[in-house]
């Protein structure tokens, strides 16, 4: 009953006594014998005030309630997108390693990879943009496209087809106006070479030897903007042994206390300096965590690391 309003009716007009009821939890204090309009208009005052208490606690707790269903559903979608992603690999010629922290609200990260043949190694990384179940499910269906390689009339040796077929197979407007960044990759372990394109995504970061790396992008549009965009593609060399790091904005994209962004300068130098032992990914993901004091990053921690050798 510690709610219920208290209406303290008494015979003392004594400021004091009026403090001292106050201060144990009365809600209203009159002295004896009040009117009776002036009575009723109090009580009534004073139930209008508690109905609305009632109210707003079912409110709350009905939030809390959805609140709760809605954090089981976006957990439920991080561990699906997780469970689609590949192994980590560790052959002759390819060594693979990744990470992927999903933020409070699940953004629309997705990777994979796979030997397209015995020469060809594919990689590739998206981004959804928006957070929540509907980001997720736009990515698992794009990556199961990749995984598949279901899209029709598609070299996917040619990363330009690849972000082609993909961009007339996702329009946003069919797709609750949702669109992804990307970045498509092809080594050629018989030529050395590596042949990329990137969609609006950030930079993959190429190590051959020591010093910075090498930034692999392309200029061309978003996954899913306009249709029947061409995408331009490029090729480097990449004889091992060499290194590649593929990840998402919200590798980077994090804020200090102090407002200021990290950078992608700041990223390439702590890979640069990190040591070559295969937990660089973790130690970024706890370096990040610690400089922005949050426990869980506001997007998604996403970074595929592929060692050529």
């Amino acid at each position: 009953l510690k709610d219920v309003p208290l209406i303290v009716l008494s015979s003392k007009e004594e400021a004091v006594t009026k403090a001292e009821a106050f201060a144990v939890g009365a809600n209203d204090y009159l002295v004896k014998l009040p009117d009776a309009v002036e009575l009723i208009a109090r009580i009534r005052y004073h139930s209008r005030g508690y109905i609305n208490l009632l109210q707003r606690n079912e409110a709350y707790e009905a939030l809390a309630r959805s609140e709760k269903a809605l954090a089981s559903e976006l957990a439920k979608a991080a561990e699906h997108v997780i469970s689609l992603l590949p192994p980590p690999m560790d052959t002759a010629d390819i060594r693979t390693s990744w990470r992927l922290f999903p933020s409070a609200q699940l953004g629309g990260d997705a990777f994979g990879y796979h030997r397209l043949d015995d020469d060809r190694f594919a990689m590739y990384l998206l981004d959804v943009c928006d957070h929540g179940v509907g980001s997720a499910l736009l990515a698992v269906s794009a990556l199961n496209a990749l995984r598949s390689q279901t899209l029709p009339n598609t070299d996917f040796r040619d990363p330009a087809q690849v972000l082609a077929a993909l961009n007339d197979s996702f329009q946003m407007e069919q797709h609750n106006d949702l669109y992804f960044t990307m970045w498509y990759g092809v080594h050629d372990r018989a030529s050395g070479t590596l042949t990329y394109a990137s969609a609006g995504h950030p930079p993959a970061f190429l190590f051959k030897g020591g010093g910075d790396p090498v930034r692999l992008a392309t200029r061309n549009p978003i996954i899913g903007g306009m249709p029947g965009v061409t995408y331009r593609v490029e090729t480097i060399k990449a004889k091992p042994p060499a290194t590649l790091y593929i990840f998402s904005d919200g590798v980077y994209e994090v804020h200090r206390p102090d407002g200021v962004m990290w950078s992608l300068d700041e990223l390439a130098a702590f890979l640069a300096s990190a040591p070559d032992h295969g937990e660089e990914i973790d130690r970024l993901y706890a370096f990040l965590r610690e400089m922005s004091g949050l426990a869980i990053l506001n997007d998604d921690f996403s970074m595929l690391r592929v060692d050529f050798r």
